[in-house]
């Protein structure tokens, strides 16, 4: 069967499509910490408003006779509580960013339930489009293969679109504040500049009435 002169021209648009989906969109990123007997061990990630998050954490437990359970905080920048469980060997939690900045999941073993030893946890973090659940949209909308790939395209477009004009905004905040603290520093300088040429002409002044009142010139 011969290609159409149609067919031709979108081939290679669509195997373009197909080959950038997977680079382009953001994924899960999966983390291992091992939390010591004794203190705390934390993950943050920076996340601008308005985005989902979703993570999952489970224990693994190798070398431990008995599974052990360890307590879980998450918070936003502000210090708002957004998950807080306490004795638990795995979990999830989820929520949609209020406010930009550094959210922190902090994570510390239960006492005595460890036998002094390391608990290793792992824990899935998936932000965005990478926490959508494209079977469920897929299911819904009833769209497959290059269809689906593209929604996923447009959906990582518009992501990198936002976090490009996010960090536009941050940089824009950034100059303002870093212009107001060279001006700031600018007016110190020239008031410590007045303040000493002010101390040395009193000092002056003092050292020509001293030296007169002594006859000394």
């Amino acid at each position: 069967m011969k290609m159409t002169a149609k067919m031709r021209r979108e081939f290679p648009t669509a195997f373009l499509l197909l080959f950038l989906v997977p680079v382009m969109i953001p994924v899960g990123e999966a983390v291992w910490l091992d939390v010591p007997p004794t203190g705390t061990k934390c993950v943050s990630e920076e996340i601008q408003s308005n985005v989902v998050v979703l993570a999952d954490y489970l224990i693994i437990s190798e070398d431990h006779e008995v599974m052990p359970t360890i307590s879980v905080k998450v918070t936003s920048p502000y210090g708002n509580n957004l998950h807080n469980m306490e004795n638990v060997t795995h979990g999830q939690f989820a929520f949609t960013t209020q406010e930009s900045g550094n959210y922190l999941a902090c994570f510390w073993a239960d006492e005595k339930s460890h036998g002094n030893k390391n608990v290793s946890i792992n824990i899935d973090w998936r932000t965005g489009i990478a926490a959508k659940d494209w079977a469920s949209i897929a299911k819904k909308e009833k769209i497959e293969g290059v269809e689906l790939e593209i929604r996923k395209l447009e959906g990582a477009v518009e992501a990198i679109h936002e976090n490009i004009l996010y960090l536009r905004n941050r940089e824009a905040d950034m100059r303002t504040m870093s212009e107001k603290t060279n001006s700031r520093v600018a007016w110190y300088s020239i008031m410590s500049l007045g303040v000493c040429i002010a101390v040395s002409g009193f000092q002056v002044l003092y050292l020509k009435q001293y030296f007169e009142k002594k006859k000394l010139i």
